[in-house]
C-alpha cells in the first residue's frame, strides 16, 4: 500500500520548472541570435493536414499553421481573440455568438480571410461530417452568418458557455475557400493557412518544415524565424537526437524511464534542462454494458475497490503520473476525489461483500482491452499490473488483449470489448470536456451510457452559466452519479515534461492549456 497523502498530493503548479543544470537560466528573456531553425522532437504525428478531419494529436501542428477566431495567449485560461478582434455572446441566453475580425488577414496564399471563409469553414466541417472528425464539437451549432466582411455570428440551438472554448481549439482553424473543397477532404501535403507560420514542407510522420508567416495578423509574438519538427515512433530515439543534438527539443511521448533518467542529474546529462508542468490528460478504464458480467454494477464496484492506482503511478509509471480519483482532473472547475471518498484505499474484504452481496460467489471472468501503440510504451505494463492486482484478490479471472489503435478503435466502436483502456486529451481546459463526451446514446466511447439526469439537466444548466466558477455545483452531482455507477474508473492524471537543451528558451511557456505547444515562444539564448 502507498501512501496516502502522497496519492492526495497537489499537482505541481505548470510551469514549475526541474532543472538538470545548477544555475541554468531557463526563464532568460534574452533576445534569440539566429542560428537556424529551431528543431522539435515528438512522437505525435499528424493524421490529416485538413482540419475538417482532425480531432486527434493532428492539433498540434494546426494551432501553429492555421488560426482560429480565438486562441490562449501565454498564461491565459480562456480564450482570448487571435484571428477575432473581438467575440463575445450578444443575448442573455448563452445562445448568440458574435465575432468582429481583424482588419486585413490573408491566407498563406494571398486570399483575403474575410467573414465568408469562417462561414465557409464551420459549414465545411459539418458537411463533410468526418467519422470521429471535429462536427461532434458542434452539437450547440445552428447556424452561422457572415452579414459583413468582418462580422461572423453564431446561433446555437441551446444555451452553451462553452461555445468559445470550441472555438478555441484547432479543430475551428480557418481555410481558404478557394484551397479547401466545400464537400471533401484537400489531398496533398501542402497547407493554405494563416497562422504564426507557414508550412515550408512535409514529409509524412517524419517532418514538418515550419518558417515565420510574415503575412500574420494575431496575439502571437513570434521569438524565432522558424521551427522543424521531426517525429519519432518512441522515446528512446527522440531522447537519444536530443542528447546527440539532432533535435533542441522534445515536447510530447516521453516515456516514464527516459524521465526519470533526465531529472538523474547524472553529468553527461547536464546539458539538457527538463521543464515540469501540470497536465490535464488523463487515463480511464471503459466498461460495456453489453457484456454480461461488466454490465453489473457490482462487478465495476468490486474491482473499483481493487485498484491500486497508487501503485499503477509508482511501480509502472515511476510516479511521473498522480493518481486520479475523478473523471474531472485535478486543476479544474469541478474536481473532486470521489472514487477515493466512496472506496477509500484498495481493499480485498470490501470487494467481496460487494459481489457476495450481488449474490456473486464465482471468479468474475472479464477481459481487459489496450491499444498497443497509442498512450506510450507503460500502456502494456500497466495493463500487466492492472490484471496482476484483480488476480490477486481472488475475485477476478483476468485475459489480456491488445490491438494497434485504428482497429482498437473500430473494435470498442463496434462494441466488441467488456472492458477497455481510454486515455483523453482535453479539446478545452472545462470540466465539461471530461463528462459530456463520455456520456449519452452517442459518445466518444462508441458505448452508450444514457445518464439522463446529467445530459437532461446537468450538463444543460451548466451551459446556461458564462462564469463557470459558478458550475462547481453541477459538476460535482454529476461525478456523483459516475462514481456510484463506476461505469468509467479514472486512474491517473499525466503531467507535462520537456525537455529541451541548455541553450534554449522559452519551454516553460510554450504549452497552452490543451497541452498543446505554442512553437513560436521558444528561442535561443545568446550569453551565459
Amino acid at each position: 500500500m502507498f501512501n496516502r497523502n502522497r496519492c492526495l498530493r497537489r499537482v505541481a503548479a505548470i510551469a514549475s520548472i526541474s532543472s538538470l543544470v545548477a544555475g541554468c537560466g531557463v526563464l532568460s528573456s534574452d533576445t534569440p541570435e539566429d542560428e537556424g531553425p529551431i528543431v522539435v522532437g515528438t512522437t505525435s504525428a499528424p493524421s490529416t493536414l485538413d482540419p475538417a478531419a482532425s480531432w486527434d494529436s493532428s492539433w498540434e501542428l494546426f494551432r501553429n499553421v492555421y488560426q482560429t477566431l480565438l486562441s490562449y495567449p501565454t498564461g491565459a485560461s480562456e480564450p482570448q481573440p487571435d484571428a477575432a478582434e473581438s467575440c463575445g455572446f450578444s443575448d442573455s441566453s448563452n445562445q448568440v455568438y458574435r465575432c468582429e475580425l481583424r482588419e486585413g488577414l490573408k491566407f498563406s496564399n494571398g486570399d483575403a480571410l474575410d467573414a465568408r471563409a469562417v462561414k465557409y469553414s464551420f459549414d465545411r466541417i459539418r458537411k463533410i461530417n468526418v467519422n470521429g472528425g471535429p462536427a461532434g464539437l458542434l452539437g450547440s451549432l445552428e447556424r452561422v452568418q457572415a452579414p459583413n466582411d468582418r462580422e461572423v455570428i453564431f446561433h446555437l440551438n441551446k444555451p452553451d458557455a462553452t461555445f468559445p472554448f470550441v472555438l478555441a481549439t484547432p479543430a475551428m482553424s480557418i481555410v481558404s475557400p478557394a484551397a479547401y473543397p466545400e464537400d471533401s477532404l484537400r489531398k496533398g501535403t501542402d497547407v493554405v493557412g494563416s497562422g504564426p507560420y507557414t508550412l515550408d514542407s512535409y514529409d509524412d510522420a517524419k517532418e514538418a518544415v515550419l518558417v515565420r508567416n510574415d503575412g500574420y495578423k494575431g496575439f502571437a509574438e513570434r521569438r524565432n524565424d522558424a521551427v522543424t519538427i521531426r517525429y519519432f515512433q518512441d522515446s528512446g530515439a527522440m531522447v537519444k537526437a536530443l542528447r546527440d543534438e539532432q533535435i533542441d527539443v522534445t515536447y510530447r511521448g516521453l516515456a516514464a524511464g527516459d524521465v526519470v533518467d533526465l531529472q538523474s542529474k547524472t553529468s553527461n546529462e547536464k546539458e539538457i534542462q527538463l521543464v515540469e508542468g501540470t497536465g490535464t490528460d488523463i487515463n480511464y478504464l471503459v466498461f460495456n454494458p453489453k457484456d454480461s458480467w461488466a454490465k453489473r454494477k457490482a462487478v465495476r464496484q468490486a474491482i473499483a475497490q481493487v485498484v491500486d492506482r497508487a501503485a499503477i503511478a509508482h511501480k509502472v509509471y515511476k510516479d511521473t503520473v498522480d493518481p486520479l480519483y475523478s473523471m474531472v482532473p485535478k486543476g479544474l472547475t469541478g474536481h473532486t476525489t470521489g472514487f477515493f471518498d466512496d472506496y477509500g484505499d484498495p481493499d480485498v474484504g470490501k470487494a467481496r461483500k460487494i459481489l457476495t452481496d450481488a449474490g456473486i460467489n464465482q471468479r468474475v471472468p472479464l477481459t481487459f482491452w489496450y491499444t498497443s501503440d497509442r498512450y506510450g510504451s507503460e500502456t502494456a505494463a500497466e495493463f500487466k499490473e492492472l490484471e496482476r492486482q484483480l488476480e490477486a484478490s481472488g475475485l477476478f479471472a483476468i485475459t489480456l488483449k491488445s490491438r494497434p489503435w485504428k482497429t482498437y478503435v473500430e473494435g470498442y466502436q463496434k462494441g466488441e470489448y467488456p472492458v477497455f483502456g481510454r486515455g483523453w486529451f482535453p479539446d478545452f481546459p472545462d470540466a465539461e470536456n471530461f463528462i459530456a463526451p463520455f456520456v449519452g446514446e452517442q459518445n466518444a466511447l462508441g458505448t452508450p451510457y444514457p445518464a439522463p439526469e446529467i445530459t437532461g439537466d446537468l450538463l444543460p444548466r451548466s451551459r446556461r452559466e458564462s462564469d463557470r466558477a459558478n458550475v462547481e455545483k453541477e459538476f460535482e452531482e454529476a461525478q456523483r452519479i459516475l462514481v456510484d455507477d463506476a461505469r468509467l474508473l479514472p486512474l491517473w492524471q499525466g503531467r507535462q515534461y520537456v525537455a529541451a537543451s541548455r541553450d534554449i528558451s522559452g519551454a516553460e511557456r510554450a504549452m497552452d492549456p490543451s497541452t498543446i505547444m505554442m512553437m513560436w515562444e521558444l528561442h535561443r539564448k545568446t550569453a551565459w
